[in-house]
């Protein structure tokens, strides 16, 4: 805090050290002649009036810089003079600090002064005259009196809260304005809001409000500093021509899909720059392949004899032979062209070999700079090792004695490790030496080998030339079996056409054929009903007959013998003539085995459960889930014979025409 003294001149607390210069009395500004400008305080005091009263001069700001005054009277301190600059700072409290920033005075004790606390002043910091104090972000700003033509506008009360405002509305350029007085007009308006930035539009509502749309964002903040002003128009102290102002952010249409439009122009742009990023990290697409023909055959021919346009070239010869520009015409060319990128391999492996030795080379020249750091490293760890005696030890001070067993234990480590390394290449030559003495024993071998090489490449190339012409006419084949499919194409689809006929010609006949075999099979169905029932008719007969003579026999006994003989004799007759019948029926039955009547039983509870009827398909459903080796013409066969138990009737019309099987045991009882 700086305290402010009444009169003329500043009293100089006592135990302070007189200064060269004494600012207090003068109350004028300080001048520093580097810098060749003169800064005056906003706030002075009295300085020649005899009046207690204080004074307050209001000087316009001018871009947050204080005015600087160049007729002031000069203050003889130099800069340079740091003994008067370390006195008065001493006697303050605070230690002289550079223009860098850093103490002129590193043996400063704060505490020798009268105002400790203070932190260290720096020439360059604000308050001293040179550099205008930077303004705190918490401090509210002091709002003034706004005079304009018509009106004028007061400032609230500092110590009341800010007015509270809504959530600002992405790009909101538009404004409501309330509090307006009764009288006031647009121009009014405009008059007051006109310094915030251009206006585009007003809209003034009858109920002292107003919407005000400027032309940019960030002039709806300089109008949203207005919120508060008590506005008086002219002189006037009437009610109508007052009012307080209440400005806040307000929703627009325009402003929303302004802001939206800039949104989407700044994603294309953003959309934008990603591709141009993406394209720039691509790698670049090849050059395109010129089509094949016989300049541009003999232009590659060419470049594919140079060594600095082989590349390209044979990227070029690749894309027509995979292309399928060989054919028997073009097939020389390309062979040519084949040979001619043949004849660099021995180039390539020349390139090889003279790496290789290269590689050698530079291997060695790095094992002897490998070795001689190594003797280095030695040399080194040997010289520790001489410090370390009892000797020498001895007149090192405690902290060097640490220093010297670390470094001699970095030291150490990193020459095994470099010893390591060399070792690792040792070996590795020793490895390879061994591996060529097992794989060339000898030279003789290595030129007959190099014979048989040359003589494999030649069969190579031999068999490649071979192959590549089988290639070719195998394509020319290919090419006329694609033209005689092409030919053949509508013979194939007549074909097919003749083929999907007789397919359906085939199925019709055998569709035709099952239901022959259905009748068919009905036909011998009845057939034998026929056959059974004439045996049946024929047994009867014979029954008929012999009953016939029996009672023949019997009237003629009936004759000869008399009394009680002759009746018990023809009781004995008739019980056997009776017997006799009944086995002859029972051997006769339709009823053959168990089986059958097993089978009876069960399709006569299975139907009476059924009293409309059902199909022999159905029934056999039934009868297959009690034995799969049950067949629906054995049943069929089966309920036919008995005529008297089951009954077969036809139910529909046309093709829903359906025959099912009833049973009837109880009506053919009453009628045997």
């Amino acid at each position: 805090m700086y305290k402010e003294y009444r009169g003329g001149a500043a009293r100089r607390p006592a135990g302070l050290n007189p200064t060269p210069f004494d600012p207090a009395p003068n109350n004028g500004p300080l001048q520093f002649p580097a810098a060749g400008l003169l800064v005056s305080e906003s706030a002075a005091e009295n300085g020649g009036e005899p009046s207690n009263k204080r004074k307050r001069t209001n000087i316009p700001p001018a871009d947050g810089v204080r005015n600087l005054n160049a007729e002031s009277s000069p203050m003889g301190l130099p800069m340079s003079d740091l003994a008067a600059w370390a006195t008065a700072m001493n006697n303050l409290g605070m230690a002289l600090m550079g223009m860098s920033g850093k103490p002129l005075l590193p043996d400063f004790d704060p505490a020798l002064g009268m105002m400790t606390g203070i932190p260290p002043v720096n020439p360059m910091m604000p308050g001293l005259g040179i550099v205008p104090p930077p303004i705190p972000p918490d401090m509210p700003a002091v709002k003034e009196i706004i005079h304009c033509k018509s009106c004028t506008l007061f400032p609230p009360n500092p110590n009341l809260p800010p007015p509270a405002t809504r959530e600002r509305p992405p790009g909101c350029k538009t404004v409501f304005v309330g509090g307006l007085p009764e009288n006031g007009t647009e121009q009014i308006i405009v008059e007051v809001f006109e310094q915030c930035g251009e206006i585009i539009a007003i809209r003034k509502s009858k109920k002292n409000f107003c919407h005000i749309r400027f032309a940019e964002e960030f002039m709806v903040d300089k109008a949203l500093y207005l919120s508060g002003y008590r506005i008086r128009l002219g002189s006037s102290t009437d009610k109508k021509d007052t009012g307080r102002l209440h400005v806040d952010f307000a929703q627009a249409r325009d402003d929303l899909y302004e802001w939206e439009c800039k949104q989407r122009m700044l994603a294309r742009e953003e959309r934008h720059r990603r591709r141009m990023e993406e394209e720039r990290f691509c790698p670049p697409s090849p050059p395109p392949v010129v089509h094949y023909s016989d300049h541009e055959c003999s232009i590659v021919a060419e470049k594919l004899k140079d060594e600095s346009k082989f590349l390209e070239a044979v990227q070029t010869l690749v894309t027509w032979i995979e292309r399928g520009e060989v054919n028997r015409r073009s097939a020389n060319n390309f062979y040519s062209m084949i040979q001619s990128a043949n004849s660099h391999v021995r180039r390539l492996m020349n390139e090889k070999a003279a790496h290789e030795k290269e590689m050698e080379e530079a291997k060695e020249k790095f094992k002897l700079a490998l070795a001689g750091i190594l003797v280095q490293f030695e040399q080194i760890v040997a010289v520790y090792h001489s410090a370390s005696k009892q000797k020498a030890w001895d007149h090192f001070t405690k902290a060097q004695r640490k220093n010297i067993s670390v470094w001699c234990k970095q030291a150490e480590e990193i020459r095994n490790i470099q010893n390591d390394e060399l070792m690792g290449i040792r070996r590795e030559e020793e490895m390879e030496m061994s591996d060529d003495e097992i794989e060339d024993p000898s030279e003789t071998k290595e030129t007959e080998e190099s014979a048989l090489i040359s003589q494999a490449e030649a069969l190579k190339e031999e068999n490649d030339s071979l192959r590549w012409q089988l290639d070719a006419y195998r394509n020319e084949v290919e090419l006329l079996k694609q033209e005689q499919g092409k030919a053949n194409r509508d013979e194939d689809t007549t074909r097919d056409q003749q083929l999907k006929l007789l397919q359906q010609a085939l199925q019709g006949m055998q569709q035709h054929l099952l239901k022959l075999q259905d009748e068919y099979k009905k036909r011998e169905a009845e057939l034998e009903k026929v056959k059974e029932d004439k045996v049946q008719m024929e047994k009867l007969l014979e029954t008929l007959k012999e009953q016939r003579e029996d009672e023949e026999d019997k009237e003629r006994d009936a004759t000869d013998i008399p009394g009680n003989e002759s009746s018990a004799y023809r009781i004995c007759a008739a019980s056997q003539e009776k017997e006799c019948p009944l086995e002859r029926t029972l051997s006769c039955s339709p009823v053959k085995s168990e089986r059958e009547a097993l089978l009876v039983g069960i399709i006569s509870t299975f139907l009476h459960v059924h009293p409309f009827g059902a199909s022999i398909e159905y029934i056999c459903s039934y009868l297959q889930r009690l034995d799969t080796k049950i067949c629906p013409t054995e049943v069929e066969v089966l309920m036919s014979r008995l005529q008297h138990t089951f009954r077969q009737e036809l139910s529909g019309v046309g093709a829903s025409l359906e025959k099912r099987w009833k049973f009837c045991g109880f009506d053919g009882l009453k009628m045997t």
